[in-house]
């Protein structure tokens, strides 16, 4: 297995993986196109590479995971994160205050389903938090509350701490921050 930072040359793999596994993260009662998952396009991937974060995890030049980090500036466009960003000045960690300046927004990850419970997820995080630790001290995301998997990943493996909680669009949802780096405290 390898972890490396994405280039141009994956967009299309990456962009296709996404249309592919849109609806993972959904529970199965909720498959029923009454909820979507995030979408990136392939604009979206090429800008995301160009300017923020995303890492992959290939076997035999195949990619079986990524991990996507960007600053807010790329993901304000959508109504959830722009959500996500007026929860911020309510939020610390650690004695710290999350703002738009010191912290992005993480995800999503996935990982190629026969390729799970291998130590994918945990390299992919902890390459992910080294690159951005060079910018950012902390990485936020959400994850839905029935999305039980996700939330136990990230909290086990992840060691990512629940910071608060929002309802969007009639979903629960929970908040969760990492600090890149122990350097910031």
């Amino acid at each position: 297995m390898k972890i490396r930072r994405a280039n141009i040359a994956d967009v299309t793999a990456l962009a296709a993986l996404e249309q592919l596994h849109l609806q993972d993260e959904l529970a199965a009662d909720k498959r029923d196109n009454s909820f979507e998952g995030q979408s990136f396009s392939a604009a979206d991937f090429t800008t995301l590479i160009n300017q923020h974060w995303v890492i992959v995890a290939e076997v035999d030049t195949t990619i079986v995971g990524y991990v996507i980090a960007g600053k807010w500036s790329f993901f304000k466009q959508w109504p959830i994160y722009r959500n996500l960003l007026n929860r911020l000045p309510k939020l610390d960690y650690e004695r710290a205050r999350l703002t738009e300046n010191n912290c992005c927004q993480y995800g999503p990850i996935w990982i190629a389903s026969q390729h799970r419970g291998q130590g994918i997820f945990e390299a992919l995080v902890g390459f992910l938090k080294k690159q951005v630790s060079n910018e950012l001290p902390y990485m936020l995301t959400f994850i839905a509350e029935d999305n039980q998997g996700s939330f136990a990943a990230h909290t086990r493996k992840a060691d990512m701490q629940v910071v608060d909680y929002i309802s969007f669009d009639g979903r629960d949802y929970y908040l969760l921050v990492l600090p890149t780096s122990e350097s910031f405290f």
